[in-house]
């Protein structure tokens, strides 16, 4: 007998059927499926020849290019003691990756655990708090922001066969608290700086957690290494200190300029826990030799002066771009800028229009932003020179402003 599958927290088919018409006419309009090389200066070049400058790349500080980080990682392909050894981290680990999580809890003020992606350690991660592990032992309900990352929202189906889940609003603390009120519980899961722009509330959650034991989970990735004095991110920049009740966890793939994820606890109380029972984070798959010497260096540089001088010209060129073009985001701190654009069509003409110019910046639409919220989105960068920027914004300005101006006519 043929059964309906119930769908309560995945339609893989849904999915597909009403965002891939999207992609296709994005893949049509040479947006997507790219083959590019890089030039010195560092921007990319295509398979057909056109060059441009890359304004969807997370690396918000250059650091994927940074001298230091290139050499530490060519120094560890040298250095005969430092090898990958193709087995479980839970068994043996290269020293450079205990070294990396030494000053990554440093920068972070807590205990780091590394990770071949965030993404694997959310599946690690999320079914434990689901089944209590890393509270009391007992199953806590999960609240998954409507707006948490796919890589989160992802695990849901584990995360409900440990507890029960449920998805709330974007950042709707009155339905989070109503929760809170009849579960004895809760753990919330969310973005700390969201990629398509703007945060979680975060006076508002410690607030919660303080008045009914709320777990906060966060994946802070698009602001670690942007913010803080060491790089620290977003949530933990508004944390005196990281409470047993807080866990944040980030990719090293965007400002940190490296590979692999972090997951950061107050203390090393579950550490053993995780490793051995979370699932992927176990298994022998893990960040090369290579990343791990590279995360170390750049640890290191975040906690050195250069990564203020590096966050200060980013923060130059995020005003720049902002004195010329208007988004939903003026003022913001994060380096994260939408272009609204009506509907995916018109995102994705936009889009097609920059790089006629030289410059990349991605269509978004649904899944990546709720229907009706198709967008061009921009991130921007500290390497990105001043001339170059200054081109960009101006760019962007002329092909927003052709944009409106031909919604007012089909209107």
């Amino acid at each position: 007998m043929k059964t309906t599958p119930p769908h309560k927290f995945r339609n893989a088919s849904r999915l597909v059927s009403s965002s891939d018409p999207s992609w296709t006419t994005a893949q049509s309009h040479g947006l997507i499926d790219i083959s590019a090389t890089a030039t010195p200066d560092g921007k990319l070049v295509s398979s057909t020849g056109h060059e441009f400058l890359n304004l969807c790349s997370c690396s918000y500080l250059g650091l994927h290019r940074h001298p230091k980080i290139l050499k530490a990682m060519k120094d560890v392909l040298e250095d005969g003691s430092q090898v990958h050894f193709s087995l479980s981290t839970v068994r043996i680990r290269p020293k450079v990756m205990d070294e990396a999580e030494e000053l990554l809890g440093e920068i972070f003020g807590g205990h780091a655990i590394l990770g071949l992606s965030a993404s694997v350690l959310s599946a690690s991660l999320l079914p434990l708090i689901a089944a209590g592990q890393l509270t009391d032992g007992e199953p806590t309900t999960m609240v998954f922001d409507k707006r948490a990352h796919f890589s989160m929202a992802y695990i849901k189906p584990i995360c409900a066969d440990e507890s029960e889940v449920l998805t709330i609003e974007h950042n709707d603390l009155n339905a989070l608290e109503d929760i809170c009120k009849v579960h004895p519980r809760v753990a919330y899961v969310a973005d700390g700086a969201y990629s398509t722009g703007g945060t979680t509330l975060m006076d508002g959650l410690l607030s919660l957690q303080e008045k009914y034991g709320l777990f906060l989970y966060f994946d802070d990735a698009h602001s670690i290494s942007v913010t803080g004095k060491n790089g620290e991110g977003f949530v933990r920049s508004q944390l005196k200190e990281l409470n047993p009740r807080t866990l944040i966890m980030a990719s090293l793939n965007k400002g940190f300029g490296t590979g692999g994820g972090v997951a950061i606890l107050n203390s090393n109380r579950f550490d053993s826990v995780i490793r051995r029972h979370g699932g992927p984070l176990g298994w022998s798959q893990s960040a090369s030799i290579v990343t791990m010497a590279a995360t170390k260096a750049s640890a290191e540089l975040h906690l050195s002066d250069e990564l203020g001088r590096l966050q200060k010209k980013l923060q130059q060129n995020i005003a720049l771009f902002d004195s010329i073009v208007s988004t939903p985001q003026d003022g913001a701190k994060l380096p994260v800028r939408l272009i609204p654009a009506g509907s995916d069509e018109q995102a994705i003409q936009m889009a097609e229009q920059l790089l006629a110019r030289g410059f990349y910046a991605a269509p978004v639409y649904f899944p990546i932003v709720p229907r009706g919220h198709a967008g061009v989105r921009i991130l921007l960068r500290s390497d990105i020179e001043e001339k170059d920027m200054l081109r960009f914004a101006q760019a962007v300005a002329e092909v927003a402003e052709s944009n409106a101006a031909k919604s007012e006519v089909a209107q």
